[in-house]
C-alpha cells in the first residue's frame, strides 16, 4: 500500500467525519463541495476533519483509487464512504445522513 492510501485510510479511520474536498470548509472551490460542507454545516456536525485534494494530486487521485468512486468531495463516516454530494443530499432529504451523522457521535446532542 502507497504513503498516500495509508494517509487516507488513518485520516478516515481517526476522525469520525472526513470530508475530502475541493478547498477548504471556509472556501470551497466547487459547486458539490460547497453543497457537501452546507449539508454538515445544517445538520450541525462538529467533529469534521476536511482534506482539500487540490493541494496535492497523489491525494486527489488516491481518494479515488481508495473509495472506487471517481468523483469529489467524499464523505467518510466513522471510516465508512458515505458517498458524494448528492447521495449526501439524497440521504439528508431522507433523514438517513443525520442518524449516520448521530450513531457516529459527530453531532452534538
Amino acid at each position: 500500500m502507497s504513503e498516500v492510501q495509508d494517509f487516507i485510510r488513518e485520516t478516515v479511520t481517526e476522525h469520525p467525519v472526513v470530508l475530502f474536498m475541493k478547498g477548504t470548509a471556509q472556501f470551497p472551490q466547487c459547486g458539490f463541495s460547497g453543497k457537501a460542507i452546507q449539508i454538515l454545516r445544517e445538520l450541525g456536525v462538529k467533529k469534521l476533519v476536511t482534506v482539500n485534494v487540490l493541494e496535492d494530486g497523489e491525494v486527489r487521485e488516491g481518494i479515488k483509487e481508495y473509495s472506487s468512486w471517481p468523483t469529489i468531495p467524499q464523505l467518510y463516516v466513522k471510516g465508512e464512504f458515505i458517498g458524494g454530494s448528492d447521495i449526501m443530499s439524497e440521504m439528508n432529504a431522507s433523514g438517513e445522513l443525520k442518524t449516520v451523522l448521530q450513531e457516529s457521535g459527530a453531532l452534538d446532542g
